[in-house]
C-alpha cells in the first residue's frame, strides 16, 4: 500500500521522482525503489512525506485505495468512511470508524444541516450550538 500511495500523491501532486528526492535530501533512485515496493524509507522520511503531501502518517502506510471507491489518500484530517443506505424512514447508521473519530456514542444529539449544492453536513449539537454563541457574540452591536 505505501508504495501505490506514494506513486499517487507524487503524480496527484505533479512531482518528478527528482524534484521529490531533492526535497528529501534523497537520490532519484531511492524514490524509485520506494514506489516500486523494493525497499521502504525510514521513520523521518516516511514523516516528512506525510508532511509534503499534507497527509496523515497512517493514511500514507496504510490507507487501501481499493476499500475506498479507488480514491486516492485524503487530505490529513479528511476522512471517507465508506457508503451508508438510507433506511424507509430515512435512518442511516453511522460508520464504526466514523462514531469513533468523532466520538459518537449512542443517546448523542446531532445536528443535520444542508446545503443544496453541496449537501449534508452532521454535526454534534454540542458543537454546534458553541459555534452559534461564537457567531451570535462575534456580531453583537453589528446590527444595532
Amino acid at each position: 500500500m505505501f508504495n501505490n500511495n506514494l506513486l499517487n500523491l507524487r503524480k496527484l501532486n505533479n512531482l518528478t521522482q527528482e524534484e521529490l528526492a531533492e526535497r528529501l535530501d534523497v537520490s532519484r533512485q531511492a524514490i524509485a525503489k520506494w514506489e516500486s515496493g523494493e525497499t521502504v524509507p525510514d521513520l523521518e522520511k516516511c514523516r516528512l512525506l506525510a508532511e509534503i503531501f499534507g497527509v496523515s502518517l497512517d493514511d500514507l502506510a496504510n490507507y487501501n485505495a481499493e476499500d475506498n471507491m479507488g480514491l486516492n489518500v485524503p487530505p490529513k484530517g479528511k476522512h471517507l468512511f465508506g457508503v451508508v443506505t438510507v433506511g424507509d424512514k430515512g435512518q442511516i447508521v453511522i460508520p464504526a470508524k466514523a462514531r469513533k473519530t468523532f466520538d459518537i456514542s449512542a443517546g448523542d444529539r446531532l445536528v443535520v444541516l444542508g446545503d443544496e449544492a453541496q449537501g449534508i453536513a452532521i454535526i454534534k449539537s454540542e458543537h454546534f450550538l458553541k459555534l452559534a454563541d461564537l457567531i451570535r457574540n462575534s456580531n453583537k452591536g453589528a446590527f444595532d
